[in-house]
């Protein structure tokens, strides 16, 4: 039970991720244009918060089904900064101040 509620988990950080990513980036494009670093620092450390801060409630919860789930969320947020060099996660900041965005 364990496994698989880690994988549902990984799947559901994926997902999250991506509709908070996108979110922040319109944001950051939009509303939040004057203060663009700003906006995309708020969503880096909201994914990091979804991830550690939800993860850690759910293992504290000491149920197989939130035991998964929460080391799933945490992987999901491992896994996405090391595939995509920081970039979904906002981790690595140069790739916003370079120009890229």
């Amino acid at each position: 039970m364990v496994i698989a509620t880690t994988i549902a988990g990984i799947v559901a950080y994926v997902i999250i991720n991506f509709v908070l990513f996108l979110a922040t980036l319109a944001a950051a494009d939009g509303v939040a244009s004057d203060h663009k670093s700003l906006a995309l620092i708020g969503g880096a450390v909201l994914l990091a918060l979804i991830a550690f801060g939800g993860g850690t409630l759910l293992l504290l919860l000491r149920k197989p089904w939130s035991r998964g789930l929460g080391l799933g969320l945490m992987i999901g947020w491992a896994l996405l900064t090391i595939f995509t060099a920081g970039f979904c996660t906002g981790v690595n900041p140069s790739f916003y101040t370079d120009g890229l965005l």
